[in-house]
């Protein structure tokens, strides 16, 4: 796997992305394809392997473990909402909140998107940024 931007559709990310109506499913095409992006131009991010953890896709680095574990789901879907979550024991839901004050987050481990508006490119990158270099800074 030589370009971590072209990995291509695991067959049971498609699946759970599929399961949810089409503002959420494209919203969370589009958070997946921004995490490989931010993989590829982070220095010190390796080899990305997408799978699933806990039934939702889940993006992580693998050689080196610079990061922790990124998943992506649907939040709420009656109220269109997408979520990108961290493992609940970082400090990074937190770092989120001080930097971005603007995003929403939840606990812990969450960071929720509404799937109608589009995505806060810039602060995402941020954050996503962040949790595949986690295991660099502790």
């Amino acid at each position: 796997m030589t370009d971590k931007n072209e990995l291509p559709p695991f067959t049971e990310v498609t699946a759970v992305f599929n399961r949810y109506p089409q503002p959420i499913r494209e919203k969370l095409w589009e958070l997946r394809e921004l995490v490989l992006e931010t993989a590829v131009a982070t220095p010190g991010v390796g080899e990305i392997v997408e799978t699933l953890k806990w039934g939702q896709p889940s993006y992580l680095t693998v050689k080196p473990k610079s990061g922790t574990t990124i998943r992506l789901d649907a939040h709420n879907v009656n109220q269109g909402q997408i979520g990108l979550y961290v493992h609940c024991q970082t400090s990074l839901i937190a770092t989120y909140r001080q930097r971005h004050p603007q995003l929403t987050t939840e606990g812990s481990r969450a960071l929720i998107l509404d799937a109608h508006a589009p995505l806060p490119v810039a602060a995402l990158r941020d954050c996503i940024q962040l949790a595949l270099t986690y295991h660099q800074r502790k």
